[in-house]
């Protein structure tokens, strides 16, 4: 499988970056460069995707410019990139925990005072534990803050280090003023909130550990692609001796040995034994497939039994499963169309809640004359209205929608693919190799002269015993339990092939051929109109002693086994279908009839396929176009999504915003229900980001949250929104009727 032609495209790996407006402000940085088409960064994966000529550096140097880390990703680093995410979470949980631990002093006292057993700490370990946490723990929010700040932006990192450090600044004033009483009911005493900035810091942390360790999780279907790959394969030497070697040191046109058991290293063809071969983890194919000799075989899969030598034909970036996680890896990095929207919001975010926190100090402050209440109202709006989870909600459900749909052998290219997909209302197939196996298949044999069908068959298939046409392949397996007759002086003419078969000449080819050569179709024409109008092709077999017409082989391209399981699901679904193909009228309406699909449109030209699915776009429709041929790649193109079947060409392949690596047409309805998954989780996801603010940032301008409740809520709100994406991992296909 190839992926599409593109324009150059150029990977950052960002650092810093911890909300939506911080994608905002990447983004902004990045296609301020000269050369740059589109820049789409991804939260969930800490990277930028940049499409355009501008150099690398330049890219880097515009993000570093901003206050963010950026280093461009060679191919290495990319695969390397689920590694990383684990790093991040092993990070991320050091600082959660030692932010726990730090912090537990507090929360003891806390949960002790809710039971009437309060238990206070003296002032100053409460200084020291919430300078540790402020200063230590809390140093990557001021670090952020001001390189924010410098370029005149405001981020996550701003509302986090202006909450706490208005916390923490309130209660050192009131320490230092020589009163020191814990933040409850202690007379006189100007309260401490040592443990509101504390625990908002502790939440914070907790809340971003859990963030990476569910993004590791969504990340997992590709770690597991990468991982098919063995480290080594069993490369036999001209002397037939098999050794292990590094498959770096492997070149094309090794010869490899790959025992039962084993997985094959790289992709190749089968030159000796045959065995059954698990292409779940790529295809989806949850059956072992039978290989033999002159079979392909995919690097990464798994050999069940038998041995085989492979002869290596694609190493590195040029393998199948390279271009699967490459691919996977562009769909995660693409943007969704109704992210734009996220984006736009997330721009003013900070700044409305920045002015709505000095609106709160300023109403309290005047209505109740408490320069404390004021304060941890203030500091509560801050901190419960984080935007994280406004910048997680979509990249986390792409990212773990589209690795699960790599698992069931759907690439989806991008997230515009996605989305149009979910909003699909009509789906358009090609028939020739899409819901047809491609493969002319014998459909019947009239017999004309008192020969039976058997010995019919027996002369046809000695007569193409050597051609590797695709009729012949279709009689030679049909007369495969008969007993083989041996053909002699073969002689070629056009539309047509004589031989010599028990002492009788026989000429089989098209009925053209045939009255060219004297023989007299008329008699048969009756026959011959009512298997033309069937839409079967024919081929007539003839004795040339006596020009004697002996029988009509009548074949077609049937339909794939699971074409008409496939319709029926998408009918379930709701959904319009149209089959469109440049075969005969009565080719494609005996396929419409067999499989229940009611429009049929035949004997159209790849452009009128275009114009056919503009029609439908004209009235409105969503249209999807499932195709497998060169002609199909206009039309591929042309609709709102295009599917390529997997043994497709790879002009229309590249044509596609879906590709399907089974040619199994069944995966076009599950290829819609994933995607309406994944457009209702990233919706769920949003539905969630936003209520939290909603519900939240009254509440706390009202005065009725304190601000460790805020950080924990916060905590909770991008928690949620990434757990919500994880719901996709427990997607399945439906079960198969077969």
């Amino acid at each position: 499988m190839n992926t599409r032609t593109s324009p150059k495209t150029t990977q950052l790996a960002i650092e810093g970056m911890t909300c939506a407006a911080c994608v905002a402000r990447v983004e902004k940085a990045l296609t301020g460069v000269e050369g740059v088409v589109e820049a789409s960064v991804n939260l969930a994966t800490h990277s930028a995707r940049i499409t355009g000529a501008a150099a690398p550096d330049a890219l880097a140097e515009a993000v570093e410019e901003i206050g963010y880390g950026a280093s461009v990703m060679s191919a290495q680093d990319q695969a390397d990139e689920p590694s990383r995410a684990l790093l991040r979470e092993h990070e991320a949980r050091r600082a959660a925990i030692t932010g726990g631990l730090i912090a537990s002093p507090f929360l003891l006292s806390m949960g002790l005072m809710m039971f009437d057993q309060p238990m206070l700490l003296p002032p100053e370990i409460e200084l020291a534990l919430a300078s540790l946490m402020q200063f230590w723990l809390g140093a990557r929010f001021y670090r952020g803050a001001w390189k924010a700040l410098r370029s005149g932006a405001a981020t996550m990192d701003v509302l986090v280090a202006l909450g706490t450090s208005a916390a923490y600044g309130l209660s050192l004033v009131h320490w230092s003023m020589g009163f020191g009483a814990h933040g409850m009911d202690h007379g006189s005493a100007l309260p401490l909130y040592f443990e509101s900035s504390s625990m908002v810091i502790a939440f914070v942390l907790l809340g971003k550990w859990l963030e990476e360790r569910a993004m590791s999780e969504t990340a997992s279907a590709l770690r597991g692609l990468q991982a098919l790959q063995p480290d080594q394969a069993n490369r036999i030497d001209p002397q037939g001796h098999a050794a292990a070697v590094p498959i770096n040191q492997l070149a094309t046109g090794d010869r490899l040995l790959i025992k039962a058991g084993e997985r094959i290293a790289c992709d190749g063809l089968i030159i000796e034994g045959g065995a059954g071969i698990d292409e779940s983890m790529v295809t989806g194919e949850s059956l072992p497939v039978t290989k033999a000799m002159g079979d392909t075989v995919i690097g990464g899969t798994l050999n069940t039994d038998g041995l085989l030598v492979v002869q290596v034909t694609a190493l590195g970036a040029d393998s199948v499963l390279a271009r699967i996680v490459a691919a996977v890896e562009a769909a995660q990095s693409s943007k969704a169309p109704v992210q734009l929207l996220v984006d736009r919001i997330s721009a003013v975010f900070v700044p409305v809640v920045t002015g709505i926190a000095i609106a709160t100090f300023l109403f309290w402050l005047v209505k109740d004359g408490s320069l404390s209440l004021a304060t941890l109202n203030a500091v509560s709006v801050l901190v419960i209205a984080c935007p994280c989870a406004l910048g997680l909600a979509t990249p986390t459900a792409i990212l773990a929608g589209t690795g699960v749909a790599a698992r069931h052998g759907i690439l989806l290219r991008d997230a515009r693919a996605i989305e149009s997909l979910a909003r699909t209302q009509v789906v358009v197939f090609d028939k020739t190799g899409t819901l047809t196996t491609g493969k002319p298949a014998i459909t019947g044999i009239d017999t004309f002269g008192g020969m039976d069908k058997d010995r019919i068959l027996q002369r046809v298939a000695a007569l193409e015993a050597g051609s590797t046409h695709p009729l012949a392949k279709a009689l030679i397996t049909a007369a495969a339990h008969l007993p083989a007759l041996t053909a002699l002086d073969f002689r070629s003419q056009a539309g047509a092939i004589t031989a010599r078969i028990e002492g009788e000449t026989y000429l089989f080819g098209s009925g053209a051929a045939l009255r060219h050569a004297g023989f007299d179709l008329a008699p048969f024409a009756d026959q011959a109109s009512l298997r033309h109008n069937e839409g079967a092709g024919q081929s007539w077999l003839g004795r040339v002693s006596d020009h004697r017409v002996l029988a009509l082989i009548s074949f077609a391209d049937m339909p794939r086994p699971t074409a008409a399981e496939a319709v029926s699901r998408l009918k379930q679904l709701g959904l319009g279908l149209l089959m469109l193909t440049g075969d005969s009228k009565g080719a494609a309406a005996r396929i419409g009839a067999a499989l229940g699909i009611g429009e049929v449109i035949s004997e159209v030209s790849p452009t009128d396929k275009s114009a056919a699915i503009a029609a439908l776009q004209a009235k409105n429709l969503v249209v999807t176009m499932v195709g497998d041929g060169l002609n199909d790649a206009p039309a591929l193109t042309g609709a709102d999504t295009g599917i390529a079947m997997a043994d497709g060409t790879d002009i229309a392949i590249e044509s596609s915003g879906v590709a399907l690596m089974q040619a199994d047409p069944r995966l076009v309805a599950t290829a819609i229900v994933l995607t309406r998954r994944i457009v209702a989780t990233i919706r769920r996801g949003l539905f969630f980001a936003f209520i939290y603010n909603m519900i939240g940032l009254p509440l706390a301008a009202a005065g009725l949250l304190s601000p460790v409740v805020a950080g924990a809520a916060m905590a909770l709100s991008s928690v949620s929104v990434v757990a919500n994406a994880l719901t996709l991992r427990w997607f399945s296909r439906p079960p198969s009727n077969r």
